[in-house]
Parts: structure tokens; C-alpha cells; sequence
């Protein structure tokens, strides 16, 4: 089920359980189990959700780890896992740090992941941000900007239908080199995040999807307007599918604090709420829902599929 920049406005998830971010993981999620995870993502997958995400850090330094926590599966793994118990829902890396890697490996292990899962990749990639996680791996923290770009072209040749790809770049050069098996996609989407005017123009040159983070809804038109302009100055032709990341939710009132900025209440009013995003431009969205619970997630995912989601139409 592709995500195209045409019809309903689509929706997705960033996996809980995965990643534990003090910013915005759920009291529950600290003695989470596989199990409940695999729960997660088969009541995604059942109730229509159109990806599951899973985010990128090797290790985290000490002085970041009391905000953002070191619980990071690694996404290969953890969406290879997935792979094996979904059906119909996209797998994306939303996002991987790329620049911590040769290309031929992230390819080697991205190629496998589509091969295994049957053509359901979206490959979400981005700079990092963490200066220690660079530099324990021997990777370029100052220039990974550059590195990026240069990564990004490097896999569309690497990810693509031929056996043995070809790219010579400023600072990765392969030829000659066999990568079976292939992905199941003729071209796996990439699709960039960020929101800095940098990653707004990566997308913008590189992209099949932007993922900007972050954003609040007032800032996003104009990011999007400038978008679709550098896109058009490139004379970039083919569409681009345009994400958000909506305020957490709750289908319903709930009977505890959600918190201020969390957007409540009966499914229509919800639903009206989140138009606003396909209204601007925006072709899919990221949700995330409060929860005090496995079950309770679950069944706020299975409300806003049944009941939120069918009024989505842009």
C-alpha cells in the first residue's frame, strides 16, 4: 500500500517501546516487552495504519542520556522483526542516521530488510545530532550535512534494480561489487527529516518524502511553500509525499491529565482537527496517543482507525 501524495490524507505511527525519549515516551513503555510491541504492530497493521517507524541511535553519551534515555532498538533488527508477524503495513526507518554507515552496508542491511518483508520499505534517513555517536564510530560529525547528500545518492544506485551498482562520489566509490538479494522494490522511497532550511532543501533535491520534525502547525505552509519552490527552481517533476507530526492524541475524554496540547475528544472533532494538516499541503501524518497501558493504546489505536480515520479526506 503506497503512500502517495493523492487521495486521503494517510497515517502512521512511531513505534513506542522502541525508542524511550523522556520528551515523549509513556510511564508504561520502561517495562515493555517484545511481546507488547509485536501486539502494537500487529493492531497496526490490522486496523489500517499505513506505516510503523523505528528510530536510529548506536549509543547515547551520558550527558544527553537523562533526557533522551538509552533505549534505542536498532531499527534493522526491530522492523526485520516486525517484518515476520505484519502483513500489509509500511516498514520505515524514521530516521536513520545513514551517515554513521558506508552506504554498501546500510544497503546491504535496508535491501534484505525489503527483500524479507516483501517490498514494504520506506527509508527514512537524516543528519543525526549527537557529536559522541559520530566520533566513536570514526564517522564526520562536522560534515554530515555533506556526508548525507552524498550518502542519499550513494543508495538510490546502491538500493536500485542492479546487481552490481556503480557510484563514484567525493567520498564513497563502489563498482564492481555483487549485493544479492536485491530489494523487492524497483526504487525503495527515501524520504528526508528535519526541518532546518538544510534538510528543507535536501528534501526538496533528494527526496520521494519529507519528514519534517517538529514543526508546528503554523510554521509548516511555509516550509512547505518552500519546498515546492526549491523543487520547482530544480525542475523536479515527480511528486514528493509531504509528512507532518501531529500533537499526541486521545480519541474520547479521557479520565486523567493528557496534557494541555494533546487534541481530545469525539472522533468528528478530531478528525475536523487534523484536515487542517491536508488542508496546507500535507499528505500523510505521524500520530502518536496517549496511553497509560499496552491495551490502552490498542484501543486507542483501533478508535481512531474505526472512527477518526474514515473522515480524513483532504
Amino acid at each position: 500500500m503506497p503512500i502517495l501524495p493523492t487521495g486521503s490524507l494517510s497515517y502512521g505511527m512511531q513505534l513506542p517501546i522502541q525508542s524511550q525519549s523522556t520528551i515523549y515516551a509513556e510511564g508504561w513503555e520502561a517495562a515493555a516487552t517484545p511481546a507488547d510491541l509485536a501486539e502494537i504492530a500487529r493492531t497496526a497493521d490490522r486496523t489500517g495504519f499505513a506505516y510503523l517507524a523505528s528510530c536510529d541511535h548506536v549509543a547515547i553519551p551520558r550527558r544527553l542520556a537523562g533526557v533522551m534515555s538509552t533505549v534505542w532498538y536498532d531499527p534493522v533488527a526491530t522492523l526485520a522483526f516486525l517484518a515476520g508477524i505484519t502483513e500489509r503495513v509500511l516498514l520505515m526507518s524514521h530516521v536513520a542516521v545513514v551517515g554513521l554507515r558506508h552506504p554498501l552496508v546500510t544497503a546491504k542491511q535496508y535491501a534484505t530488510l525489503d527483500h524479507l518483508c516483501g517490498g514494504r520499505l520506506i527509508l527514512g534517513v537524516g543528519a543525526g545530532h549527537v557529536p559522541e555517536e559520530f566520533r566513536a564510530l570514526g564517522a564526520d560529525f562536522e560534515g554530515r550535512g555533506g556526508v548525507l547528500d552524498e550518502t542519499i545518492d550513494a543508495l538510490k544506485a546502491a538500493l536500485g534494480p542492479e546487481e552490481y551498482p556503480e557510484f563514484a562520489g567525493e567520498r564513497f566509490s563502489f563498482a564492481g561489487l555483487g549485493q544479492r538479494p536485491r530489494p523487492a522494490q524497483e526504487r525503495v522511497p527515501v524520504w528526508v527529516g528535519g526541518s532546518s532550511p538544510a534538510a528543507v532543501r535536501r528534501a526538496a533535491l533528494r527526496g520521494d518524502g519529507w519528514l519534517p520534525q517538529g514543526d508546528p502547525r503554523e510554521k509548516l505552509p511555509a516550509q512547505i511553500a518552500r519546498l515546492r519552490e526549491l523543487r520547482e527552481a530544480a525542475g523536479i517533476e515527480d511528486p514528493i509525499v509531504i509528512g507532518a507530526i501531529t500533537e499526541p492524541l486521545y480519541i474520547g475524554e479521557p479520565d486523567w491529565s493528557v496534557g494541555r496540547r494533546t487534541l481530545k475528544g469525539k472522533p468528528e472533532a478530531v478528525a475536523e482537527s487534523l484536515r487542517a494538516y491536508g488542508a496546507m499541503g500535507v499528505h500523510q501524518i505521524q500520530v502518536r496517543f496517549r496511553s497509560r497501558s499496552r491495551s490502552e493504546l490498542t484501543d486507542q489505536m483501533a478508535a481512531f482507525a474505526a472512527e477518526v480515520a474514515p473522515h480524513l479526506d483532504r
